[in-house]
């Protein structure tokens, strides 16, 4: 199969690259693409669903709305750093993150990323399931849920073009569905009752920031998966700004309904709670319309979802391959761990959409636990510590300057688990330290904070980065004619450096 060309080589391919460095001919694309990808993939009903949990469990609307907006905007910074180390590195996300753990300690938080996408895919199918019966009208969500997951098989099979053309449908069917739902609710609801109808509490408040914060930053892991083919010399700040507009303002817009849904829905939110698929289709006057909108939630789902895929099948492959020590693999292990993938959340899916809304709020604030410390590790050492200088050979190598664990990061990285738990408000755990904040969950700056404190200066001391960045041979960023000239490494097994130095 052809490898994805430059922009104006034609229609999309379907992908060749995995784990793999991303060479400059075929680098291709805008920091606009980042803007439709990720505001297209925050259109979508899940967004909503975490935007009505601030009320359904008991924030105002209008403070919820507040608390959500903050929520984004800080956990939209983190995920949009993550993001603009895509062009440069050119590199899946969690490839690059054996530069902080080592190649096997890597596996580590990688295993729990493959548990978040499960949960994110899973979630996603019971509404899309939804969604795709009342089209149907066959009555039975479960078989809504096979057909969405065949659809998202074929699209994450295809690979990174097909997934932002996608992402631009979803920009343009979410902006008109959603602005019609935001319209009729406007016309149809005294909105004005629904903002003054209560007061500020400030846990309820934090927990709204949580959320917020929470879809962000479980971004995290695989943003830079959709920007390593951007051209290397794309300014960072122009990736970074694309990036957390459009995550911000997709998840905001998409949030804000959901509270005010989830307020009209009240006192007890049975009507919500009791199908959040047909009460929009309800909202939307019935008939055609409804089917209209029930094609909107597909479509925002299906971006969303094939990101899970697409970002599980390149995690998965990153963890077998550390241990074979592999740099690539055949073109079609994508799609034999996509159907894996998928086929299991599916099954979670069925299995446990009774109590989606419950499940759903515990499962988003359990991951920020789990993957706070990694992104504050992650970040803290590209952009502090490595000052984003990465050999990018060496994240292949056992023998190299990453090797096989760095029990640096792996320390500071339980530490900013195990700091967060005194902090949780959980279902299944309350820290006593939640107790004397009224209730509110703030674990995850804790997380945040402690996790940075610990890392850098035991990171600093221990650092081994590069001088300059060392690129693969004959890979890299366009090299300069003195480069050429000097000829070339034969290349082996594997990556080879620019750079004599490992």
């Amino acid at each position: 199969m052809q490898a994805t060309g430059k922009a104006g080589t034609g229609g999309p391919r379907v992908e060749r690259r995995s784990i793999d460095f991303v060479p400059e001919n075929e680098r291709h694309g805008s920091p606009g693409q980042q803007f439709t990808l990720w505001f297209g993939a925050n259109m979508q009903i899940t967004a909503i669903v975490d935007g009505a949990l601030a009320v359904l469990f008991g924030a105002d609307a209008l403070w919820a709305i507040i608390g959500l907006l903050v929520g984004n905007l800080l956990g939209g910074a983190v995920m949009a750093l993550h993001a603009a180390q895509g062009p440069k590195l050119g590199l899946p996300q969690m490839i690059s993150s054996r530069a902080q753990f080592g190649i096997f300690g890597a596996v580590i938080p990688l295993v729990l990323v493959v548990v978040m996408y499960l949960g994110f895919a899973a979630t996603g199918t019971v509404l899309s399931g939804q969604a795709i019966s009342l089209i149907l009208h066959t009555g039975t969500p479960a078989v809504g849920m096979i057909v969405f997951g065949a659809l998202t098989i074929v699209v994450a099979t295809l690979g990174y073009k097909y997934i932002h053309m996608l992402g631009r449908i979803a920009t343009v069917v979410g902006i008109l569905g959603f602005t019609y739902l935001g319209i009729r609710l406007l016309t149809s609801q005294d909105v004005g009752a629904l903002l003054g109808a209560g007061g500020f509490e400030f846990p309820t408040f934090l927990l709204a920031i949580s959320l917020g914060a929470g879809w962000q930053l479980t971004y995290g892991p695989y943003v830079a998966d959709y920007s390593r083919y951007l051209p290397s010399k794309t300014p960072a700040r122009k990736t970074f700004m694309s990036a957390y507009f459009g995550t911000v303002i997709g998840s905001q817009w998409s949030m804000t309904l959901g509270a005010l849904f989830a307020a009209l829905a009240l006192p007890k939110g049975a009507r919500f709670l009791d199908g959040q698929v047909a009460f929009l289709g309800n909202l939307s006057g019935g008939g055609l319309i409804a089917v209209v909108i029930y094609l909107v939630i597909v479509t925002g789902k299906l971006t969303v979802n094939t990101l899970n895929a697409y970002g599980g099948y390149m995690t998965m492959l990153t963890s077998v391959t550390a241990f074979t020590r592999k740099s690539a693999v055949a073109s079609w292990t994508r799609f034999v761990y996509v159907i894996g993938f998928i086929g299991l959340s599916v099954l979670i899916a069925v299995l446990a959409s009774p109590d989606f809304i419950a499940n759903f709020k515990n499962f988003v604030l359990l991951l920020l636990m789990v993957f706070i410390p990694w992104s504050s590790i992650n970040l803290v050492d590209y952009y502090l510590v490595s000052k984003e200088k990465v050999d990018i050979p060496a994240l292949y190598d056992l023998n190299g300057r990453y090797g096989r664990w760095n029990k640096t990061a792996l320390l500071s990285y339980a530490i900013g688990i195990v700091i967060q738990i005194p902090f949780l408000a959980q279902t299944l755990y309350t820290g006593p330290m939640t107790d004397l904040l009224g209730g509110a969950d703030i674990s995850w700056l804790v997380g945040l904070v402690v996790t940075a404190i610990v890392f850098y200066p035991l990171a600093k001391r221990n650092s081994n980065a590069p001088a300059e960045m060392v690129y693969p041979t004959e890979l890299g960023p366009a090299e300069s004619e003195s480069d050429s000239d000097a000829g070339a490494v034969e290349p082996v097994a594997g990556p080879v450096s620019k750079s004599a130095a490992v």
